[in-house]
């Protein structure tokens, strides 16, 4: 195959609006703009508009409103056949009566390839995604893992412009979903490919993504890098679906330029201010974050302690809130009802404001 990067292109959405019928807005102006060989994800809880999000980019979906651009070409009202994309599905969508070198060459057969191209690419797209030796199985004889990479070759020997996944790993279960992810970050990689990949999953999306596009409400939350998104985020809706956050109530006394003091409880602290203005507001910080055993911090007392294998988790209970805090040693775990004093990583808290 040809050198994909090539052709990788990026994706734009401008003040893009999906409706349907007069009352029901799906997707609702959003600006996006998706760096060509990048791999972005979209991520958010069901009905957030990321599929439908998707969707526009494959043509499989008209905007209402606004402009879609792939690369320079504004593909708004193009059908999916005239947009160089690929898609692959949750499904996988594999041809059962095919061998798995039938199903990845089905595509190049109405691309224009004769039967010569046709076998050069299919066979390189099945050694790309380490299954060279599985051409002639039909997907039934395959796990659930090497038919998702079939799915894949198939959508790789097209060289789109921009490789769309929307779900790919749901059927599979957790340590295979973990190793086909690793397989399709480096696939991405190395070819440099525009993505755009839709979950659910948080740690999917950490673990895969250049940016995260977290979605809420048929509009954009925020957008950013994963530790962008997990140390710095935007609100406490962020905050909360993008890994697990401790969001704690909390008075800012006064702020002075970038820091603000905090009251937690009888605990006084400073923070960055991030725009937080005086007077009632949230502490998000991430179970990790917090110091059981801390020179300083606030008074809690553990009510729950379970031992999970690398670390024990502990819920935390203060006179203003329950807390969520994790701990790696577990040789030596605290016991119910044992009184702690519980700080702040120096990277950990980040004040937000009240939603």
């Amino acid at each position: 195959m040809t050198d994909i990067n090539s052709k990788a292109a990026t994706v734009s959405f401008r003040n893009v609006t999906k409706m349907y019928g007069s009352d029901v807005t799906a997707i609702d102006q959003i600006n996006l703009e998706i760096e060509a060989g990048k791999l972005v994800t979209l991520l958010g809880p069901s009905g957030c508009g990321k599929t439908t999000t998707l969707r526009m980019v494959a043509g499989l979906e008209m905007a209402t409103k606004g402009q879609i651009f792939i690369g320079d070409v504004d593909v708004t009202n193009l059908p999916a056949t005239d947009r160089d994309v690929s898609m692959v599905f949750q499904s996988y969508a594999l041809f059962p009566h095919m061998t798995v070198l039938e199903n990845v060459s089905y595509g190049l057969g109405f691309s224009g390839f004769n039967k010569v191209e046709t076998l050069e690419r299919a066979h390189a797209g099945l050694d790309l995604v380490g299954l060279k030796d599985y051409s002639e199985r039909l997907p039934s004889a395959l796990s659930g893992g090497q038919q998702q990479r079939v799915a894949v070759a198939r959508a790789l020997v097209l060289e789109p412009q921009v490789l769309l996944f929307d779900e790919p790993l749901s059927n599979l279960d957790a340590k295979l979903r973990r190793q086909v992810r690793e397989e399709i970050r480096e696939i991405q990689q190395n070819l440099g490919l525009t993505v755009v990949y839709v979950t659910h999953d948080q740690e999917e999306a950490l673990a895969v993504s250049d940016e995260i596009v977290v979605m809420r409400n048929a509009s954009i939350a925020q957008m950013g890098t994963p530790r962008q998104l997990y140390d710095t985020p935007a609100d406490t809706f962020v905050a909360d679906f993008i890994g697990e956050a401790n969001l704690l109530p909390c008075e800012v006394t006064a702020v002075n330029g970038e820091v603000a003091n905090v009251l937690l409880g009888d605990f006084h602290t400073t923070l960055p201010s991030r725009g937080v203005a005086q007077g009632a507001a949230i502490i998000a910080i991430r179970p990790s974050r917090l110091v059981i055993g801390a020179a300083e911090g606030f008074n809690a007392v553990v009510s729950k302690a379970t031992y999970v294998g690398s670390r024990m988790e502990y819920t935390l209970v203060s006179g203003f809130s329950t807390m969520f805090a994790v701990r790696d040693d577990v040789d030596n775990p605290l016991s119910i009802g044992q009184e702690v004093v519980v700080g702040f990583s120096q990277t950990g808290p980040v004040l937000l404001p009240v939603s």
